[in-house]
């Protein structure tokens, strides 16, 4: 019996066939966890501009005071290291950005609008954007926007009611102080 040879017949790199699946694989990331890998890496770049501010704050200004090169040095290696990785982190979601956008390329872009609920008081609005929907899904819409409708008026008609109830309290109460 015999072992398999420890190194690759093509000088340590894996066979073209292995390599091909791999770049293929890493086209086919969904962008959905691109999305996640782009917010982790935001929040990657906060907790490192935090860390650069402490380390600023944490830094005393040449005004006289005791200077101490091996504290200066350690702060400034580390501040160095912090900035070097903070581009690191910045050049990686720039790539996250653009592979996003390339696979996002061909979609057809959905104005803002559409994604946010609203509702609409006219009726010929709603009954154009609810066009392509059901028939009956279209008629309870419209009962629901006439049962809405009804409802205004009648919230109208109590106001009134309402304002003339306190108009007339008012009278009585100013009727009863000129009496007194």
């Amino acid at each position: 019996m015999t072992t398999p040879p420890l190194v690759s017949p093509f000088g340590g790199q894996p066979p073209p066939q292995q390599q091909q699946q791999q770049a293929q694989a890493a086209r086919d990331v969904n962008t959905a966890s691109l999305c996640r890998i782009g917010q982790e890496t935001v929040q990657d770049i906060v907790l490192r501009t935090m860390e650069i501010f402490q380390l600023l704050r944490n830094m005393q200004l040449p005004n006289g005071v005791t200077y101490h090169p091996n504290t200066h040095q350690d702060r400034l290696g580390k501040l160095q290291e912090h900035l070097r990785m903070l581009s690191v982190l910045f050049r990686k979601l720039r790539l996250v950005y653009d592979k996003c956008n390339e696979n996002c390329a061909g979609l057809d872009p959905i104005p803002p609008e559409q994604l946010i609920p609203f509702v609409e008081d006219d009726s010929s609005k709603h009954e154009d954007r609810s066009a392509g929907q059901s028939r009956p899904a279209t008629e309870e819409r419209r009962e629901i926007l006439e049962v809405n409708k009804k409802l205004k008026q009648k919230n109208q008609q109590l106001k009134q009611i309402m304002d003339q109830l306190r108009n007339l309290i008012w009278e009585i109460n100013s009727m009863l102080a000129v009496r007194s």
